[in-house]
């Protein structure tokens, strides 16, 4: 029998406790993040074609083959036109008269593939991706994953395409393909799911930190803080500010621990949520991820509305962009501006990626101006628990960014204001 995670005993007045102000949470724009996320704008869906090419043995694709397959990659244009902008990635040609037009990869494109492949093939990514992986299953109650959920995160945790037949079948003694019944429905569901807990990585990033600074075992229980990060001009009212600050002094409860138990509308079930999803965006290899994919997730695990109200009541630890057609949860901590402070092959990769589709860009259009310039200097986190403001004058309200109108995306944020609870001491 699979060991599941331990529940915890916090006092009774932590379980159910909480009162309410009704305050609106002042939602500002974030632009670094706006342009971190806008950065990999058609990435995915380029290397999601990229790969289906090179999944040919011919290492190519009628275009009438393609086209078809505008809807699956959710694709913004048409593949055709897609492979018109970005002419240092695809390059079509005719393999005789009699045959329709054609597309594979440009030299470039071809090389970056290789290396990527090399990056998937290497042992220290497989065991980090393998981690990763473990990692999520143990965050859901069952240590199991329905296969369509968790291929909403493939490309978010690093995963390589075929990731089952490549990498999963080398790992018989962690992960083992199950079909489970679903009895409202009665449709068989395959899943992948952990053979056995492994403690050793039941550890949070929080608590690795906290381990780390103070150089001793972690005790559970710690009233753990939340790094926050609130922009230029935005000030919590005071009654705000004394509530976060008691809700940071709250036993921090392990992600890895099954806690609901607790009052759902509980002060203590709240930071519990928002360990969870801090954990998941940090397990990301670019510490963000569509919002529906989050939203998905937490109805799959039991959590309903509570990541969705998580975002909504702790603008420093979380932010929203609505930026490339869909709202995109971004962790906060782990940028500095526009720049991902933890440094990994794989996204190193995917910008090489991104510096060849911007050449399409200076081919498309002779007075076009490079997407992006500056080089950024790898700056240090924040402190654990401090609150800090931006200094930049650039940051500004957004009045476009209605989060709680649900702006951008169907997967949106209630039309109410946000009620932001206060516990009464």
């Amino acid at each position: 029998m699979l060991s599941m995670a331990l529940w915890r005993r916090v006092p009774h007045r932590l379980l159910l406790i909480r009162s309410f102000v009704y305050a609106r949470i002042k939602w500002v724009r974030d632009p670094y993040l706006d342009i971190a996320v806008e950065r990999e704008k058609n990435l995915k869906e380029i290397l999601s074609l990229k790969n289906q090419i090179l999944s040919s043995p011919s290492k190519s694709l009628p275009l009438s083959s393609l086209s078809r397959l505008k809807s699956h990659f959710n694709l913004p244009t048409s593949t055709s036109k897609l492979f018109q902008n970005y002419p240092s990635i695809f390059s079509p040609f005719q393999p005789s008269p009699s045959l329709p037009l054609h597309v594979k990869l440009t030299p470039q494109a071809m090389t970056l593939h290789k290396e990527e492949l090399a990056i998937h093939n290497s042992p220290p990514h497989r065991n980090d991706v393998v981690n990763r992986l473990v990692k999520l299953l143990m965050l859901t109650k069952a240590v199991r994953l329905p296969l369509h959920i968790l291929d909403k995160f493939k490309f978010d945790l690093g995963l390589p395409t075929n990731y089952i037949t490549f990498l999963l079948s080398d790992y018989p003694d962690y992960f083992q393909i199950c079909e489970y019944k679903n009895p409202s429905d009665g449709k068989e569901t395959l899943f992948l799911e952990l053979i056995s807990w492994r403690n050793e990585l039941a550890i949070s990033e929080m608590e690795k930190r906290a381990s780390f600074s103070d150089g001793v075992k972690l005790k559970k229980g710690l009233p753990l803080r939340f790094s926050m990060k609130l922009p230029n001009g935005f000030d919590l009212e005071k009654k705000v500010k004394n509530w976060v600050d008691a809700w940071q002094d709250l036993p921090y409860i392990s992600p890895y621990e099954n806690s609901f138990h607790l009052g759902p509308n509980s002060d203590q079930a709240e930071k519990w949520t928002v360990a969870v999803l801090h954990e998941l965006l940090w397990l990301l290899v670019s510490k963000k991820t569509e919002g529906k994919n989050v939203f998905c997730l937490g109805e799959y695990l039991g959590f309903g509305n509570r990541f969705k109200k998580a975002l909504m009541h702790f603008p420093g630890i979380f932010y929203v962009s609505n930026k490339i057609r869909t709202q995109t949860v971004v962790l906060k901590e782990a940028y500095r501006k526009d720049f991902l402070m933890e440094k990994h092959p794989l996204m190193g990769m995917r910008f090489r990626y991104i510096h060849l589709m911007n050449k399409s860009e200076k081919f498309r259009k002779r007075d076009g101006v490079p997407v992006f310039r500056r080089k950024r200097k790898v700056m240090s986190n924040a402190d654990e628990g401090e609150v800090i403001k931006e200094d930049d004058k650039i940051v500004e309200e957004n009045k476009d960014l209605n989060l709680l109108s649900g702006s951008g995306s169907n997967d949106g944020f209630d039309d109410e204001p946000s009620k932001v609870q206060v516990m009464d001491i």
